[in-house]
């Protein structure tokens, strides 16, 4: 038998408290990793502050849709500034090395070459000459004068990136709406889970309630499950509220070109009580839209540039006018400039017939332009429409709340008598829990009426938003 020594103070062998050591040691590492662990999630979930202008703001400095809309604009300007061609000259330089004995071409070398001697004129030199090379440098010079086709192009272009601009400016003004509506939906969000939390409270409060008259008899077991199913199920609805709230917050960083996760708090919980009432009385289905609505006045700006177009094809049949100069140097010696000479003129040209290609283009252009303006009178009248069924739908939005406030003044006088009958005993529970989800879906519907009524009042002011 083997005795092991024993540590003094704690009467353990003295291997055995190295082990126990070690195992402290490790029980403490993993304790330190899980609190670690536990504060990046918890700070991952930490609620962000945010209010509506700064949401706009992030929207408007990082939607990528607001990015495409740029790049479109700058993609219009840079075909815009490509037709300045029309009125600017075009300079070009070119370097030749060439050798041959073909008779004219030997004697014209060297004319250019100004080599020309009398023995270059012997008959049987210049009918069988030798190989004679020439270097040519030349520099060319084109300046348009009149081009009228061009000219009416160029005026297409310059509308095209107009319509373009104009087309940004409404894709901010659909981005500003969309924020704005984020922003309410996650305001929503949060007044669904305040109520949800409310009647979570009073179905907790009324379940230890009954619980207590249970265990002194006075209320059957049956009572106490009932209202117990009732406080699951609201904590099951509490539960959703909170995931529609983390998918408005994804939506909202998403129109902000922010990475998804971000929980977003708002600057005010949708408070129903204190919400203005709208002043509709100047709005009245059947007001016209502004004429200067920044997507009507790209789609006309488009039928311009349309008919810019037509007229660039008709112009296509006229004369046109052109200046040309030339530079040359030419030499026997690679890299030898001996000669030089010059160039220049005008030139008037003149398609008098193409095979009826200008009459089947401009008809072809006519078509479109046909198209376009069909297009436009039904997208007017189709958002005139959507303005009157809008406008109709904010009356509705304020009836609604009229009659849900009464609602929920209603269903909270039923809930506060039954549960003073339930109380004395004189009603059964099936009653209350009634009165309770009841009194929990008016509250809902009231949150939702102002929810309708000022996103209603946001689209309004989209689709009447002016362009100026």
């Amino acid at each position: 038998m083997i005795i092991t020594p024993r540590d003094q103070s704690h009467g353990y062998p003295h291997h055995t408290k190295i082990i126990l050591l070690k195992k402290l040691e490790i029980m403490r590492s993993i304790f330190i990793l899980l609190a670690f662990v536990t504060s990046s999630l918890s700070a991952q979930d930490l609620p962000v502050k945010l209010t509506s202008n700064e949401a706009i703001a992030a929207a408007l400095s990082n939607n990528r849709s607001l990015k495409i809309a740029s790049l479109d604009e700058k993609t219009a300007d840079a075909r815009y500034k490509q037709t300045q061609a029309i009125y600017l000259p075009s300079v070009g330089m070119s370097y030749s090395a060439m050798s041959t004995n073909n008779p004219l071409n030997a004697f014209g070398f060297k004319l250019q070459q100004k080599s020309i001697g009398a023995a270059d004129f012997d008959p049987a030199r210049l009918d069988h000459p030798n190989g004679t090379p020439d270097f040519m440098t030349s520099f060319d010079v084109r300046q348009p004068l009149l081009n009228m086709d061009l000219a009416y192009q160029r005026k297409g272009a310059y509308l095209e990136k107009e319509a373009y601009r104009l087309k940004g400016q409404r894709t901010r003004e659909e981005i500003v709406f969309e924020t704005r509506k984020a922003y309410m939906q996650l305001q929503m969000a949060y007044r669904a889970q305040k109520v949800m939390e409310d009647a979570l409270e009073t179905a907790r409060a009324l379940h230890k309630y009954t619980g207590d008259r249970v265990d002194q008899g006075m209320l059957s077991k049956a009572d106490a499950l009932n209202i117990q199913v009732q406080v699951r199920t609201t904590e099951t609805r509490l539960a959703e509220a909170m995931s529609r709230i983390k998918n408005a917050s994804d939506y909202l960083g998403f129109l902000m070109g922010r990475t998804p996760g971000t929980i977003y708090t708002v600057d005010s919980a949708y408070a129903i009580d204190s919400a203005a009432s709208a002043d509709t009385t100047a709005m009245t289905p059947g007001s016209t839209l502004p004429e200067d609505r920044a997507d009507l006045s790209a789609m006309r700006k488009t039928i311009d540039a349309s008919d810019r177009m037509i007229r660039s094809s008709k112009m296509s049949a006229l004369p046109r006018l052109n200046a040309f100069g030339s530079y040359q140097l030419n030499d026997s010696r690679m890299l030898g400039f001996g000669a030089g000479g010059y160039l220049a003129g005008i030139r008037l040209s003149w398609d008098i017939f193409k095979g009826n290609s200008i009459r089947n283009r401009t008809a072809t252009l006519q078509l479109e332009k046909d198209r376009l303006s069909e297009q436009y009178a039904q997208y007017k009248e189709q958002s005139q429409m959507e303005l009157n069924t809008t406008l109709r739908k904010l009356g509705d939005a304020e009836f609604s709340i009229g009659r849900q406030q009464a609602a929920v003044a209603a269903a909270e006088e039923s809930y506060r008598i039954l549960k003073d009958r339930y109380e004395q005993g004189l009603s059964g529970s099936t009653d209350i829990l009634l009165a309770q989800t009841q009194l929990a879906q008016q509250r809902l519907a009231l949150a939702q009426a102002f929810f309708d009524r000022d996103v209603t009042l946001a689209y309004i002011d989209f689709l009447t938003s002016s362009g100026k």
